[in-house]
């Protein structure tokens, strides 16, 4: 039986503008099994993982479990939790760490402040402090979610840390199963499908350097996903590929056709038309899918650089 990562790259589905969408990103660590929805089928409270997913509700801030790549026997809970923040906004980029005892703080934190990339609750609530160490590569291993993501995603995670790559973390959902593995990194907030350890270890070489790789990449999660794929398009016409440089400042039409706005640091503005398509023939979205699906595609049709007579039109 086929599972729906293998139908997905046999029908070669285009992974631009597929990214789940969050400004920011909110990142505890619980060990131990998960299950489908990891925030409240975990060892950690369900009461806590409600309030969480009630206070992430409108902020931009999408709220995830990580644990240790591993043997995922129940390890009893930990005394002491890692918790990320990573801001993915362009030119406001950053990421946060912080340990806690009490995974109940996170609730004092400012989520609607945490959204639009202000960390100063982080560090006031949980005594964060910006992330001194290596880049972070999160790989969706949750197999409760999708067989695809534990069948695909934890090799890879294992396969990483066995070649000394560090920063990598599991994590609950990322979307997309069909693109598995799928792998978040931080903190420029990009994520990328059909992953191979190639790809994640370029990835994160990337980030040292200040530069976005854009092989395998489903889009940057600060923007919605017309504004991905644009991104993604400017990206290979202009062959500008540092990271921060490029930010989506409009996008006009409400699908399935948007006119995107892509502008550069440098005073350069693109204007990309994406038109939302469908993939057929149908497939399974997910290995757990009742039916058939045609998920959607953004298709980029055009992308012209404005002259600056054009930019006020």
């Amino acid at each position: 039986m086929s599972t729906c990562t293998t139908v997905s790259r046999s029908l070669d589905e285009p992974m631009s503008g597929t990214a789940a969408t969050a400004t920011t990103w909110l990142l505890l660590e619980q060990p131990g099994p998960w299950g489908p929805k990891a925030l409240t089928s975990s060892h950690l409270d369900p009461a806590l993982g409600r309030a969480l997913e009630a206070a992430a509700g409108g902020t931009g801030v999408r709220v995830a479990l990580i644990r240790r790549p591993g043997r995922h026997a129940d390890p009893g809970t930990p005394s002491v939790r890692r918790v990320y923040a990573a801001h993915t906004v362009p030119g406001r980029v950053w990421l946060h760490s912080a340990d806690t005892r009490d995974p109940q703080r996170l609730l004092g934190l400012d989520f609607a402040a945490l959204g639009a990339g202000d960390p100063r609750s982080f560090a006031a609530v949980l005594g964060g402090r910006p992330h001194r160490g290596d880049p972070l590569a999160l790989v969706c291993t949750n197999g409760r979610r999708d067989r695809c993501c534990a069948l695909l995603g934890r090799p890879l995670a294992a396969e990483l840390i066995a070649s000394g790559v560090r920063g990598v973390w599991e994590v609950t959902h990322l979307g997309g199963h069909r693109f598995a593995p799928t792998v978040l990194v931080l903190p420029y907030g990009y994520a990328y499908g059909r992953a191979g350890a190639h790809t994640v270890k370029e990835a994160l070489h990337g980030v040292r350097e200040g530069r976005v790789v854009v092989e395998g990449c489903r889009g940057c999660s600060a923007w919605e996903r017309p504004g991905q794929a644009a991104e993604l398009a400017v990206r290979s016409a202009a062959g500008e590929y540092r990271a921060g440089v490029l930010d989506v400042t409009r996008t006009d039409g409400t699908g399935p056709r948007w006119e995107v706005t892509v502008a550069h640091a440098d005073g350069r503005r693109w204007r990309v038309t994406v038109v939302q398509g469908a993939s057929l023939p149908p497939r399974p979205e997910s290995c757990g899918a009742a039916v058939l699906g045609t998920p959607a595609r953004m298709d980029v049709v055009d992308v012209r650089e404005l002259r600056p007579t054009a930019l006020a039109s």
